[in-house]
């Protein structure tokens, strides 16, 4: 079996996730964020390329099913009722909504990875959820892929520190062929390991966001495991995998 990652969409083609299993993350934050929506109760987010997008699909439904979220250059698009900041995606403010999202960096790489067998989105806030399905697919003999979102088309250290840090676990469970993106994640994560507050000060976007005002994020960020739902992108929606929602 393989484990492969990559450290930003633009490196993916359609080979590269048809028939595999494929996890996307954006720690910074959209992973976060559409975790914390759905664990609070949104029915769904669905991912759109564009604000544009975004306001097109609203008018299609009705008012009261609906939140917009997004941002560009990490503040809230003017307009929208919330950012991408996971502290916005509260249960009064989501619970029961459809959230149309538009991200510089995570919705892109959701959206690129379309064609894949499944998609999860995930991040240090519900790592253990996203083993548990990543270990699956690996055991039941279907290939991984690890899709880092990136920085606006460059590298992040944040992304490519949690794609180690899964690497590292699945391999230390299951016997796997990996390529040298995945080697290169596994040593920034054991360079790391868990002090994700020393990680989020070395990251360029997480100096950039505590500068920006959102260091209250990056406390959320780095909250390992509490927000234990595993989002699933399917038919052009993310919603949460449970009892309601079967594989």
């Amino acid at each position: 079996m393989r484990i492969d990652v990559y450290f930003g969409p633009q490196e993916v083609v359609a080979a590269d996730v048809t028939n595999r299993v494929v996890a996307v993350i954006d720690v910074l934050r959209a992973s976060t964020s559409i975790a914390t929506a759905l664990a609070n109760g949104a029915r769904a987010v669905i991912p759109f390329a564009s604000s544009e997008d975004v306001v097109s699909r609203a008018k299609t439904l009705a008012n009261s099913e609906v939140k917009l979220a997004g941002e560009r250059r990490m503040q809230a698009i003017p307009g929208f009722d919330m950012g991408n900041s996971p502290l916005d995606f509260t249960q009064k403010a989501v619970e029961g909504k459809t959230i149309l999202m538009s991200t510089t960096n995570g919705t892109a790489a959701i959206l690129a990875v379309q064609g894949a067998r499944d998609v999860v989105i995930a991040s240090y806030v519900n790592s253990s959820a996203v083993l548990s399905l990543l270990g699956a697919a690996l055991r039941g003999g279907t290939d991984v892929v690890i899709v880092c979102a990136g920085h606006e088309k460059h590298f992040a250290l944040e992304d490519a520190a949690c794609a180690g840090s899964l690497v590292r676990q699945l391999t230390e469970k299951q016997k796997a062929d990996i390529n040298d993106a995945a080697l290169a994640a596994m040593l920034i994560d054991k360079k790391y390991g868990t002090s994700l507050k020393r990680l989020f000060s070395a990251s360029a976007h997480g100096v950039a966001l505590a500068e920006a005002g959102f260091a209250d994020d990056l406390v959320a960020c780095a909250k390992v495991d509490s927000v234990p739902v595993l989002p699933v992108f399917q038919d052009r929606q993310i919603t949460k995998l449970g009892p309601e929602r079967a594989r």
